[in-house]
């Protein structure tokens, strides 16, 4: 019944991030665009238009479209080839999935922040695959910045990523220091 509990919390938190993630992406795809009318993932990957920054914070929290054909927060950008890399990137995602997957089915019963890590993360890979495979590209539209410095532009599923692994590195932490004083 544990166990069965836990898998039920898995997918749930999954889903749930999975959700999250698409539909904020469905409304990023409606914020303004320069020139007005490009067409999306095409020309904003060409550089033929650009996001406009829609201010939520001013100063601080922008919204603005962009598509990455890289990886996490927009980087490798660069390194990344349209077609082959788009593959290799998918796969590598496909792989993690399995991977989240199994070592999630094999946390015990009493490790539940652990087992939501994975989920979280799992939720994030999957957001950013269904992306890719979609339109070639990950949607991002969130930008921190102070002022004129500019964080790398992200999404839900990045975010869920970046929130699973800090779980799992507390986490270990925690564990660590467990067998230190016992």
């Amino acid at each position: 019944m544990i166990a069965r509990r836990g898998v039920v919390a898995f997918a749930v938190i999954l889903i749930a991030t999975l959700a999250a993630d698409q539909g904020s992406k469905a409304w990023a795809h409606g914020l303004p665009v320069r020139p007005a009318g490009c067409t999306q993932p095409d020309a904003l990957l060409a550089f033929r238009c650009a996001g406009v920054p829609q201010p939520v914070i001013e100063g601080y929290w922008d919204w603005e479209l962009a598509y990455n054909p890289g990886v996490a927060f927009s980087t490798f950008t660069s390194f990344t080839g349209r077609a082959g890399m788009q593959v290799i990137l998918s796969l590598v995602a496909v792989l993690a999935l399995v991977g989240i997957g199994v070592l999630a089915r094999r946390t015990s019963p009493e490790d539940r922040g652990k087992r939501a890590a994975f989920a979280l993360i799992a939720g994030g890979a999957l957001g950013n695959l269904v992306d890719r495979l979609r339109d070639g590209a990950v949607t991002d539209f969130v930008r921190w910045r102070i002022h004129e410095h500019r964080w790398p532009i992200f999404n839900v599923a990045d975010a869920a990523l970046l929130v699973g692994v800090a779980l799992l590195v507390i986490d270990g932490m925690r564990a660590r220091h467990r067998l230190r004083t016992a």
